[in-house]
């Protein structure tokens, strides 16, 4: 009976009960929510976690350009050289979080990394703003630099071995063609574990964790 009365109170939760067989289109559905809302710059930053093969940890925010319901996966793309591609090239194990505070949403996934078709990478390449793609060339991503100015100084070293001019550079020409360096490109994470977390008043959160296995999820809810 009390049960019922809480229920009527404060609901019987945030989450479908039953659970879905798959949670990757609920998830989809968020992120696209997220993104419709706009409440945030980047509704598609996610913070990414790594760690070295001895298992040291670092954690840092990128932006998720694809998710894949079917596979099941998301895509973001970085330079291979910095710290988190070396660490994701040794050690592919990995985790990532999403948290939209405007709609008390959070979604985790756990999985392993992997290196995108370069065609892929060529296409999102293509796609980025010119100083973006100029800014590939110019950043040793996570190496120490002598002086600030050194990035600047690269920067417009590649400008001249790709015979951009200043004033394509502040017009920001996108027919300006720059190649992708082989070290940069897309990493491709596939989903084994993925939680999902909607907030409630007096943190009586609902929160449920899906793990794949053999092409199927079991899913199981989670005190908050």
């Amino acid at each position: 009976m009390l049960t019922r009365q809480l229920e009527r109170l404060f609901g019987s939760g945030a989450l479908p009960n039953p659970l879905p067989d798959d949670p990757m289109p609920l998830f989809r559905q968020w992120f696209d929510e997220a993104q419709r809302a706009a409440e945030v710059p980047n509704p598609n930053a996610m913070i990414l976690a790594t760690s070295t093969p001895d298992g040291v940890p670092a954690a840092r925010t990128v932006l998720c350009k694809s998710i894949d319901p079917a596979q099941p996966a998301v895509v973001f793309f970085t330079n291979y050289d910095g710290r988190k591609g070396r660490e994701l090239l040794s050690n592919p194990r990995c985790a990532a979080v999403f948290h939209w505070d405007h709609a008390q949403r959070q979604v985790r996934l756990e999985g392993s990394a992997s290196i995108v078709p370069a065609i892929d990478s060529d296409a999102y390449f293509a796609s980025r703003p010119l100083l973006s793609r100029l800014g590939a060339w110019a950043s040793l991503q996570s190496q120490p630099m002598d002086r600030p100015s050194q990035l600047l100084t690269r920067l417009g070293e590649f400008a001249e071995k790709f015979a951009i001019s200043p004033a394509d550079l502040l017009a920001g020409n996108s027919e300006v063609h720059v190649p992708r360096p082989p070290h940069w490109g897309g990493f491709r994470i596939d989903i084994q574990r993925l939680e999902l977390w909607a907030g409630r008043s007096g943190r009586l959160h609902d929160r449920a964790a899906w793990d794949r296995a053999s092409n199927s999820w079991r899913s199981h809810h989670l005190f908050p």
